[in-house]
């Protein structure tokens, strides 16, 4: 499973806008080859805190460790140049070009030297199948445009694309948010397969059964606050939904209104 070494530490992480404040003492711990689950209803914090991970946002207060040294990221490239990728819901991807295109996008392998230069289509081709048959999606053919396929293996195209390209840390912002029960579960399924190779994973999610069929760690926010982090197997579902859901409100208002909740 893990090692000692966290890959990727956040410390007591406090992010403020103006007089909002979003993050007030955040902890996570990231480990080779775990999923740590994040959980959190909406407005929990946990879109601001993944940014702060990913180098989007500067944390006000706390500290960020990889590999056990502090570092401070400027931009988002600085946190991918230190091996944490991120896969947003959007995808950030172009659905009318082609799987490879949108898996090199950017990063495009040539052949020759300038002026002479062209992009290695047979390389980039060869890759992008091989690396999306690791992930368990077979493709008719690279050129086919990521808009045919269905939201789960788009998703997997991010993720493929991001192992490939050195992610140590892999975050993932609510990748089966959008998904049918069969989608799901081939998104899980990657993540499986991407925890299983040692990378250590981030996945961001409100659904509690879909964490727990993946996860190893879970931490809980709840208004930019820490509520404590737990081991597969020391929690179950209805407890992590208490924590999110602010288990005494709940019970308040399920009283309130004569036990219906």
């Amino acid at each position: 499973m893990s090692s000692n070494q966290a890959i990727l530490e956040m410390v007591d992480i406090e992010k403020h806008f103006g007089a909002v404040i979003a993050l007030a003492g955040v902890s996570i711990a990231v480990y080779p080859g775990e999923c740590h689950c994040l959980l959190g209803d909406n407005g929990a914090g946990k879109s601001t805190f993944i940014k702060t991970m990913s180098g989007v946002h500067k944390p006000t207060k706390g500290k960020m460790l990889v590999g056990g040294k502090e570092v401070v990221f400027q931009s988002p490239r600085d946190a991918m140049e230190a091996g944490i990728a991120t896969v947003y819901q959007d995808l950030a991807m172009i659905p009318l070009m082609s799987v490879t295109r949108n898996f090199w996008m950017g990063r495009e392998p040539t052949v020759g030297v300038w002026p002479f230069k062209s992009l290695d289509f047979k390389m980039a081709n060869e890759v992008t199948m091989t690396e999306m048959a690791k992930m368990g999606i077979n493709l008719r053919e690279p050129n086919q445009a990521v808009g045919t396929l269905s939201g789960g293996e788009r998703q997997t195209v991010a993720i493929a694309r991001a192992v490939y390209f050195g992610a140590k840390v892999l975050i993932l912002d609510e990748p089966t948010s959008a998904l049918g029960v069969r989608q799901t579960s081939n998104v899980l399924a990657t993540i499986d397969k991407v925890r299983k190779s040692g990378i250590g994973v981030v996945f961001i999610t409100h659904n509690v059964r879909h964490a727990l069929a993946v996860g190893d760690r879970f931490t809980v926010l709840n208004r930019g606050r820490t509520l404590g982090t737990a081991l597969k197997g020391e929690i179950q579902a209805d407890e992590l939904q208490d924590l999110m859901a602010g288990g005494r409100e709940l019970a308040d208002l399920s009283a309130s209104l004569g036990g219906t909740i």
